[in-house]
């Protein structure tokens, strides 16, 4: 007990000394307070982010490795170039990865129903097969569809171009909404149940038919383009011939190696960093290598760059303090123990051991911490919000700028793929103090104590009480 009696009094003797030495403890835990807060909340705004907007995977042809191709099987040094397909499986197995946090399909198949009029049906039908349109030794036409059915394509409710007018949305296998004006054609209502036809051909190019059985359950309205910019117009490509379902319906009919069905698949990374490794997966599993495998980096990064970027810097900032508050706590301690060697050798004379008047100045910087902390921390609360919004505004702005720098005019089709302008960078991060902080900042708090402490038994353990005493006198 005596021992802290002591300690307290000498702190309170050694006022100047103390109240530098104080002064550089406090500086640190305020800095130690406000990078851990944004550091443990920067980790879970990231891990956020990463869950919300996993990195996007595009598997977009190269057009120039495509063409170099061709001109190999060319015979006479010309070539005909076509946008190569994935295979509708291969789409499906390639979602079967565990660098991927999801994967959303979507299908399309075109049909038709000889009882229904389609919007601008007199224009004639049309097909989405891609490539040659000739089977079976050139005597088979394919089949000119008037309607299409979709699944999985609903991003045009969530756009606001197009809103549910009566009934609701598919839910369930076999059911499907349509245009109020394909609706109001035909005289379609709530529960029709229709039967569309399709076919799909084999590798030898031979037709087989499939057959949809669908039941509306809902009609939409449509302020969609009717027809997209520079298409060819049918009623085939006009968009309120639309017929819209789920994935799974479309795909019900679907034959392995055969043709008909569009299947397409978006994938998402579970981080960008795994791209590499994504692509050689792909790769093995029979992607054609003139597709290049992709991601969207550029608008990932500029989403959660700045808060990487905060996270970093402040890091980098507390560990900076550290060192250098750290030594220099170690050189005051050290310069204390000098002054004050005659008051150690009198407790040593005393019959105090050594231990024991480590233990008093150890305890002296406790006290001395233990104050700092308390006051530390309630300042670092104060202040660690506006340093934050500071600091990811700067960060903010320095991603957009090398976003901008690095998304120069690009050539779709070429193995490019555009940032999306869309994604907008978290502008605020509420900064708050846990149990984990707190637990960090005493432990941080602990350690400068038992610095000094370390620097002052190190000089004790050199000191004798009668060698300090007749050097006194």
């Amino acid at each position: 007990m005596y021992i802290l009696q002591n300690a307290f009094r000498n702190i309170l003797r050694n006022r100047g000394r103390n109240m530098l030495i104080g002064a550089i403890v406090f500086v640190i835990i305020i800095a130690s307070v406000v990078a851990l807060m944004i550091n443990n909340t920067a980790d879970g705004v990231i891990d956020d982010y990463k869950d919300r907007f996993a990195a996007e995977v595009s598997l977009v042809p190269d057009m120039q490795k495509l063409r170099e191709q061709l001109m190999e099987e060319s015979t006479d040094g010309s070539v005909r170039m076509t946008r190569p397909i994935i295979p509708a499986e291969q789409y499906i197995v390639f979602g079967e990865s565990d660098y991927l946090q999801g994967s959303i399909y979507t299908a399309a198949v075109g049909v038709n129903n000889d009882d229904l009029t389609a919007v601008d049906g007199h224009l004639g039908g049309g097909t989405n097969r891609r490539g040659g349109s000739m089977g079976g030794g050139g005597s088979f036409q394919p089949t000119l569809f008037l309607m299409k059915l979709l699944g999985n394509e609903f991003d045009d409710f969530t756009d606001g171009l197009r809103e549910i007018a009566e009934g609701r949305m598919p839910e369930n296998e076999n059911e499907a909404i349509v245009s109020t004006d394909l609706a109001e054609l035909n005289e379609l209502s709530i529960g029709d149940t229709l039967t569309f036809e399709s076919e799909l051909l084999d590798d030898e190019g031979e037709p087989h038919e499939i057959e949809y059985t669908i039941t509306i359950v809902g009609t939409y309205y449509d302020a969609t383009d009717e027809y997209a910019e520079g298409i060819q117009q049918n009623a085939f490509t006009n968009r309120r011939n639309e017929i819209l379902t789920g994935y799974d319906t479309v795909v019900s009919a679907f034959i392995p190696d055969h043709s008909g069905i569009d299947i397409n698949a978006t994938y998402f990374l579970e981080n960008p960093d795994y791209l590499e490794a994504f692509a050689e997966e792909v790769y093995g599993k029979g992607l054609d290598s003139i597709f290049d495998v992709t991601t969207d980096e550029a608008s990932y990064n500029k989403i959660v760059g700045p808060v990487e970027g905060l996270k970093s810097i402040s890091l980098t900032f507390m560990i900076i303090v550290l060192i250098f508050g750290g030594t220099i706590i170690a050189l005051l301690s050290s310069i204390a123990i000098r002054e004050r060697k005659y008051e150690i050798g009198v407790l040593r004379a005393m019959g105090m051991k050594k231990q024991q008047v480590a233990f008093g100045l150890w305890s002296e910087m406790l006290l001395i911490t233990c104050f700092c902390l308390v006051v530390g921390i309630g300042a670092g609360m104060m202040v660690a919000q506006p340093v934050t919004d500071m600091l990811l505004e700067h960060q903010i702005e320095a991603a957009e700028a090398s976003v901008s720098q690095t998304s120069g005019p690009m050539i779709m089709g070429m193995g490019a793929v555009p940032a999306n302008s869309d994604a907008e960078p978290l502008e605020n991060i509420d900064i708050s103090l846990g149990l984990i902080t707190i637990l960090q900042i005493i432990g941080i708090a602990l350690v400068l104590a038992s610095l000094a402490g370390i620097v002052s038994i190190s000089k004790i353990t050199k000191y004798e009480p009668i060698k300090i005493l007749m050097e006194r006198n």
